[in-house]
């Protein structure tokens, strides 16, 4: 479960800027919050939906998510000796690019609140620590600081022999994970379950596996999409690639005789025709709003049943309001919701705010200042009511989050 998540000196985003999901005090709705006694206030939001004009840093608050999970899981095995970090920091303002760029985030594992975060620099990672708080008091499990590290007394395993195999451009999270550290790789773990969706996930031809889960096609059904039903059908291959095909599955089966090469196929949709029979259609053939919700829907089901995080960017992108809707009740439904799933979202979709399964405190906003550094913040930072038209009142600018100029007013001006 996570609790907040922090981020400084990454693209858009400049100061040290927090997305909480911790529950506020606020007296909203409370039936879909997660019951969580490792939270301060002893409950967690289940989604968090994230607006802002364009290029105001939504979609770089995601990319800051995604680009931690990235660094935790392949700083270890897919980075090079002597190599760079895989940062990108605030580039408008000329001392940043070379400070060093942080992360940090707090998630709860088995009960217990764990706080992890580094800082890197291009070339190595500059420090790395991670606490735990049994009883609400902190443990230190390790800090590192270069290349010096210090193991608290709560950590067990071969900690002093797995920091001799790191690389500066590497984390000793991802080592120990890679090392079988029983202890870490728990924590290890917890980023490997999140996942992610974005804008561009609407293109045709995504990868299938075994094809989409029931419960998808179910909804795709309910929405209006007309979707009844799936296939898989084998992709028919040129001749000369056939005989490459059947090459390998020859040389496979001499290595492992129950080795198959496996055939490529794709997913087609079924539809109920005028006289009642399916008619299958290619996924090209299907709408942007259906592939799209194809993806995020494999996404937030595997989320809902792991209980795990899902961070989807623009989920307004080529879907209707109520699709979006619907996805969202999803996880702040306490039935589709058991294992305490969250949602991370971000969207121009006004319509969401009067969502009534959504509180206040489930609204955030980022802004850019006027030399392009984002900032984040909570629609709880503003006074509101219960009864406001949270919609309406975004719109006229009172939570701010909109755009600072009306370009209409100029197209005239003369050059």
């Amino acid at each position: 479960m996570l609790l907040r998540f922090g981020v400084s000196n990454h693209l858009s985003i400049r100061d040290p800027q927090e997305l909480s999901f911790v529950a506020s005090s606020l007296k909203d709705r409370d039936d879909g919050l997660i019951a969580c006694a490792a939270a301060p206030s002893g409950s967690i939001l289940p989604a968090v939906v994230i607006y802002g004009a364009n290029a105001s840093g939504k979609s770089n608050l995601a990319d800051a998510m995604a680009t931690m999970r990235s660094m935790v899981l392949w700083s270890q095995t897919k980075g090079e000796p002597g190599g760079s970090v895989p940062r990108r920091p605030f580039r408008l303002d000329a001392a940043h690019p070379q400070r060093t760029s942080r992360f940090d985030i707090d998630f709860v594992i088995d009960g217990v609140r764990h706080h992890y975060g580094f800082e890197a620099s291009d070339k190595a990672f500059a420090s790395e620590w991670l606490y735990a708080f049994p009883r609400s008091h902190r443990r230190t499990l390790f800090e590192r600081d270069g290349g010096e590290f210090r193991f608290g007394r709560g950590l067990s395993g071969l900690n002093n022999l797995i920091a001799k195999l790191i690389r500066p451009n590497s984390l000793y999270l991802s080592a120990a994970a890679q090392n079988g550290h029983a202890q870490l790789s728990r924590v290890f773990e917890y980023f490997r379950s999140i996942t992610s969706v974005r804008e561009d996930a609407a293109a045709p031809g995504q990868p299938a596996e075994e094809g989409p889960d029931r419960r998808v096609i179910d909804f795709l059904g309910k929405i209006g999409t007309g979707v009844v039903g799936f296939r898989r059908k084998e992709i028919e291959l040129p001749e000369d690639i056939r005989k490459i095909e059947r090459e390998i599955s020859a040389a496979l089966s001499k290595l492992e005789p129950t080795l198959v090469a496996s055939k490529p196929d794709s997913i087609e949709l079924a539809h109920r025709s005028r006289d009642d029979t399916e008619v299958y259609l290619a996924l090209d053939q299907e709408s942007a709003g259906t592939r799209r919700l194809l993806v995020i829907l494999d996404r937030a089901f595997r989320a809902l049943d792991e209980g795990a995080l899902l961070c989807v960017d623009e989920l307004d992108a080529s879907l209707h309001t109520h699709a979006g809707k619907a996805v969202l009740q999803l996880f702040c439904s306490p039935g589709a919701n058991p294992k305490g799933a969250q949602l991370l979202a971000t969207t121009h979709d006004t319509n969401l705010m009067n969502l009534s399964a959504l509180r206040r405190d489930q609204l955030w906003f980022t802004e850019k200042d006027a030399w392009g550094a984002t900032r984040i913040y909570p629609l709880t930072d503003i006074r509101t009511r219960k009864s406001d038209n949270l919609e309406r009142g975004y719109l006229q600018g009172r939570y701010g989050a909109t755009p600072f100029d009306d370009p209409i007013s100029t197209l005239g001006a003369t050059k």
